[in-house]
């Protein structure tokens, strides 16, 4: 016994021996990258053009952090903050963007736009480039295909404004349906018009007559000055680097968003982003892939650790989200109402979609700016299922549940609810409803009547939710941040950000491996600051280069257990 006691103990040391050698040979190493990352400089050359490529899908911002092979893409906060960053870098001399493809929404659009103008008020030129401009829409209605498989629908929602469910309710698109889409496409078409007008600098007659001459070739786009040169991709980005001057390189914008310096300072202003369908419980990461959307916990947790912050003075919620669960929706509002008990100001800058859910995490805030094309409100609910117990009959399966408990398999999808279990349901379904309203009307410190005619699961454009008082500025994130300082008392010059959740490094993501392993590399997390140097990210850049994804969203808040469209 003594010996193989001997023999384990030897055995011991041995191990930690050897880890002790392999930590100081790690950190001996990222010395010696930082020492000859430091006199490398950020990798950037010394005359640039950024080069921007919008014709994909872009997130609004990552909520949750990737995995190590699974980068964080560029995002709409990317482009602002990086284009931010840019403007102050005397190196860049310019930008040339890829665009069309319909890839973009029209508060994107707007936020982005209002991105670059920042950007060129410093003396930056913008060449955008597109082979075509698309864009299409419409509803898919799934009922009649039901029926024929003798799925039950049973979805309440709450009010009649609350479509998100009529694909499996309903055969065609509902007149208060109808009628909200037409409401909202005709403010986002308006304000486009004006907009365009002003940056074309034609007549709003002259912009609706060339939109309504569309599709239209090329050529006659430039004779009603909606563009104003025909070329190739390859010659614009020609044209851009000859305007930069001599030895001008175009360097992609994600690369240089990974190595550009931040702005230099304490920060003062936290930003916490906030995109995705909002769920409850933390995101499922590990070493190798990542959860997207909006986990309760991890964002609680964010706006907690940026509220704990004695250098913080006010908070950006930035919000990009179509809703989701009721419960994880109102322990987000918790976490934003904590906050500010404790002193510090929450402005929400609301991105492409802030509704329902998305709407419900920011009716606290001191300010809500929304972009005017954003889609926002929906204020009300959703819950219910599609139950197959019959479907299943129809290919020779059948299935059978056991229960202890009247409501047990309330949402089984096996079976339709009873009459009481439906009664069950409205009853929450109004219960939830009620509540929404009434945190509405305290948050926007309204009468409930006027919120209640706003409301009625009704979607909004960010004007005419600003007219309801939904919504208190019109404009994007620079405006919301301008509010925060201001409400901090920060001078709109001495604005320095910290983004929450805190983007994790190698070391941390190596972490989440297990709890366990956080201790012992508690001395890597010494050095992770090194790790997060943009002298050192140009070394270390290409191991998150892989593109990553993630689950589509519902657009709505519900229980946790309605159908996802």
């Amino acid at each position: 016994m003594i010996r193989f006691l001997t023999w384990l103990r030897a055995l011991l040391l041995s191990v930690v021996n050897l880890f002790a050698k392999a930590v100081m040979l790690v950190v001996v190493v990222f010395i010696l990258l930082l020492v000859v990352a430091l006199v490398r400089g950020d990798g950037l050359p010394g005359n640039m053009v950024l080069a921007l490529d919008l014709r994909q899908p872009i997130d609004d911002s990552a909520a949750a952090p990737g995995s190590i092979f699974t980068p964080k893409r560029a995002t709409v906060m990317d482009v602002v903050l990086g284009l931010d960053a840019a403007g102050r870098d005397s190196r860049v001399k310019g930008a040339v963007m890829q665009l069309g493809n319909g890839a973009l929404s029209t508060a994107e659009a707007q936020e982005i736009a209002a991105a670059i103008a920042r950007f060129k008020a410093r003396g930056k030129f913008v060449i955008a480039q597109a082979s075509a401009f698309f864009a299409g829409g419409g509803e898919l209605f799934l009922r009649g295909t039901l029926d024929k498989i003798q799925a039950v629908p049973q979805i309440a929602k709450r009010a009649e404004y609350k479509s998100a469910a009529d694909m499996f309710m309903e055969k065609q698109m509902s007149p208060a349906d109808r009628e909200q889409l037409t409401q909202l496409m005709t403010s986002v078409y308006d304000g486009a018009v004006k907009q365009m007008a002003a940056n074309r600098h034609i007549s709003p007659a002259e912009v609706s007559a060339a939109l309504e001459a569309s599709p239209q070739f090329a050529e006659d786009a430039r004779s009603r000055r909606l563009v104003d040169r025909i070329g190739y991709d390859d010659e614009a980005r020609a044209a851009a680097t000859s305007r930069a001057g001599s030895g001008a390189k175009s360097i992609k914008f994600t690369d240089y968003v990974k190595r550009a310096t931040e702005r230099v300072g304490t920060a003062n202003i936290a930003i916490v982003e906030a995109a995705g369908e909002i769920r409850d419980g933390t995101a499922k990461n590990s070493l190798l892939n990542a959860s997207s959307g909006i986990a309760s916990d991890d964002l609680s947790a964010a706006i907690g650790q940026a509220a704990r912050d004695k250098n913080i003075k006010a908070i950006v919620l930035r919000v990009d989200s179509p809703g989701g669960s009721v419960t994880a929706s109102d322990q987000i509002l918790h976490a934003v109402e904590v906050a500010q008990k404790a002193g510090k100001p929450v402005v929400v800058s609301m991105g492409g979609v802030a509704a329902s859910g998305g709407y419900y995490i920011s009716l606290s805030a001191n300010k809500i700016v929304a972009e005017p094309g954003t889609i926002t409100g929906s204020i009300g609910v959703l819950t219910g299922k599609v139950s197959f117990g019959k479907t299943l009959n129809l290919v020779g399966a059948n299935a059978e549940t056991l229960s202890v408990g009247k409501n047990t398999l309330m949402d089984s999808p096996l079976q339709p609810f009873t009459e009481a279990q439906w009664a069950n349901l409205n009853h929450q379904a109004d219960v939830i409803y009620d509540d929404f309203t009434a945190k509405v009307a305290a948050g926007r410190k309204l009468p409930l009547g006027r919120v209640r005619d706003a409301a009625r699961g009704r979607v909004w454009s960010g004007t005419d939710a600003q007219a309801r008082g939904l919504v208190d500025l019109l404009g994007g994130f620079w405006t919301a941040a301008g509010q925060a300082a201001s409400l901090g008392g920060v001078s709109a010059d001495g604005m320095n950000f910290r983004i929450y959740p805190r983007r994790r490094g190698l070391l941390a993501r190596l972490g989440m491996l297990s709890d366990g392993l956080d201790a012992s590399l508690g001395l890597f997390g010494r050095v992770e600051s090194l790790l997060n140097l943009p002298a050192l990210q140009v070394l270390l850049g290409e191991v998150s280069s892989l593109p990553q994804g993630g689950p589509g969203s519902s657009l709505q808040l519900r229980a946790t257990h309605v159908p996802r469209p």
